[in-house]
């Protein structure tokens, strides 16, 4: 008897399982490099982030810096970050010197495309300065396709979608 009901309702399990599936949002990878300025020091620590349309932080997208005892130094984000405590071990990289650039792949919901998001670049260099919106721009498709002037220790970030 039991056999029967599970055989009568499986195909209905089945469509709420494609229905489901279809309605996931997807995300568009996109190469980022960052050029940093000539500046004299250690590497560079740099948060990049999603920030919702109201400017709260919503998403940690990438970190240069994959040691975690530093992270405070990016103080803006440290203040998202370290309440929620999201591990990042997927999503960091070494540090950058100056004049060296280097480049991630991130990933962004395509629903925040247009949608009044904005992209943060913050950076920190131990004894040195923080730039709490080295770079930061609105993720509009023509700015995730573009060259955006930093005014840090990021020279520039450009963004290559993949």
């Amino acid at each position: 008897m039991k056999r029967m009901q599970i055989l009568k309702i499986l195909p209905l399990l089945i469509l709420a399982l494609v229905m489901f599936s279809s309605f996931r949002i997807k995300a568009s990878s996109y190469k980022c490099m960052i050029q940093m300025t000539n500046y004299a020091g250690e590497g560079a620590y740099i948060a990049v982030s999603l920030l919702n349309p109201e400017g709260d932080y919503e998403k940690t997208l990438y970190v240069q810096g994959d040691d975690d005892e530093w992270y405070f130094d990016i103080t803006e984000w440290w203040k998202f970050q370290g309440k929620k405590r999201t591990n990042v071990d997927a999503i960091t990289g070494a540090t950058v010197s100056g004049g060296e650039r280097t480049i991630s792949i991130i990933s962004i919901d395509d629903d925040k495309i247009d949608s009044g998001y904005r992209i943060r670049f913050e950076s920190a260099v131990e004894d040195q300065e923080y730039y709490k919106d080295d770079v930061e721009f609105e993720l509009t498709s023509d700015n995730v396709k573009s060259k955006i002037e930093g005014k840090g220790f990021i020279r520039y970030v450009r963004m290559i979608p993949q």
